[in-house]
């Protein structure tokens, strides 16, 4: 039989579609106009890709200086993450008939509804009297702060494993983290590989966390050297559009080639 198109559907995607596609439109246009250009419109396309907006934006903002702050902060927060995330989520997973570790579970989830603002403050006043203003602070903050969302994504994984695999390795002889390293963390690839990738995006977007908790400004990461186009007077935006696309292209790219595995982690780790 002949199938029907649903126009309804059809025009809702593609309005979304041109949402999400006409800003980044918008950046790459800007990134590469003179002001004279943008002056006359701001929608329309370069006449000329004007490469020197990057150079000068590159200077402005000492680009790779950040980017180098950017790239050890998401690489370790990642690499941390998983290990420890994984490790607390497999211990609950499997002891969910215990009342400790239900409440233990429930007690990171309730997390989720705590909203930032509420303990902002007290971040500020902690991290700076406990000499934790820095890189490794910021980054252990990523790691307990992403718990919430990442245990709950693995312990919904984590159960859907047989049991049958963990227990013919003990009978074999294989002790608990025996079994966790062996067995129970290669059978969690997608998984891994679908919350590295979400706190990968997290943490290298971010820009409030590393705002309030950094206090040299030697550790700036990507988000917050944009702010150097900010000014009393006004804003250079061609070469801000230009900063923003130079540091939004590295996710971008991830997210285009790892998006199967986001979503398809996203949907195992809800089964149950």
């Amino acid at each position: 039989m002949k199938q029907r198109v649903n126009w309804s559907l059809t025009l809702l995607i593609a309005l979304g579609s041109l949402i999400i596609l006409f800003p980044l439109y918008m950046t790459v246009s800007i990134a590469f106009k003179t002001p004279d250009e943008m002056a006359k419109s701001v929608l329309s396309f370069p006449v000329g890709f004007h490469i020197k907006n990057f150079t000068r934006a590159i200077e402005a903002t000492n680009f790779f200086h950040a980017l180098s702050n950017s790239l050890i902060i998401t690489v370790i927060t990642v690499v941390f993450t998983i290990l420890t995330n994984s490790m607390v989520a497999y211990a609950i997973a499997r002891n969910m008939h215990r009342r400790f570790f239900k409440t233990l579970y429930y007690y990171f989830v309730s997390a989720l509804f705590i909203p930032f603002p509420i303990i902002m403050l007290p971040i500020v006043k902690e991290t700076s009297a406990l000499g934790m203003n820095n890189k490794f602070g910021l980054i252990l903050l990523y790691v307990v702060y992403g718990m919430a969302m990442n245990i709950f994504i693995y312990v919904g994984y984590i159960r859907s494993i047989p049991k049958e695999l963990e227990e013919a390795a003990i009978i074999d002889g294989s002790s608990t983290w025996g079994v966790f390293w062996r067995i129970i963390f290669p059978l969690m690839a997608p998984i891994n590989a679908t919350i590295g990738i979400l706190t990968a995006l997290w943490t290298w977007n971010d820009f409030l966390l590393p705002l309030i908790v950094l206090s040299d400004s030697a550790d700036h990461t990507l988000p917050l050297v944009q702010y150097v186009f900010q000014t009393e007077f006004g804003t250079d935006y061609n070469l801000a559009f230009a900063s923003y696309l130079l540091a939004l292209t590295p996710m971008v790219l991830v997210y285009i080639f790892a998006q199967r595995w986001i979503i398809g982690g996203v949907t195992k780790g809800a089964i149950k």
